[in-house]
């Protein structure tokens, strides 16, 4: 699930090792350049963290919420 904190959404996702994570990560890079809108990631061996926030309204969006979506469906 998605969370919301200091004006992010942010969601870890667990995966079997670091080659799983990688792949995720390159689909979510994919996504973002779609979407001109790109957030932050860190990963590692079994996991990847994205944090989505719109920096030029301060905050949360419509825009990060849609991104949120797509790239839930990847997993």
């Amino acid at each position: 699930m998605w969370s919301e904190a200091d004006n992010k959404l942010i969601r870890r996702y667990k995966f079997n090792d670091f080659a799983e994570a990688l792949a995720f990560v390159n689909k979510v890079g994919e996504l973002a350049e779609e979407a001109n809108h790109h957030p932050d990631i860190s990963f590692g061996w079994g996991f990847a963290e994205i944090s989505l926030t719109t920096h030029s309204e301060g905050g949360v969006t419509d825009k990060d919420r849609a991104l949120t979506k797509e790239i839930d469906r990847l997993v």
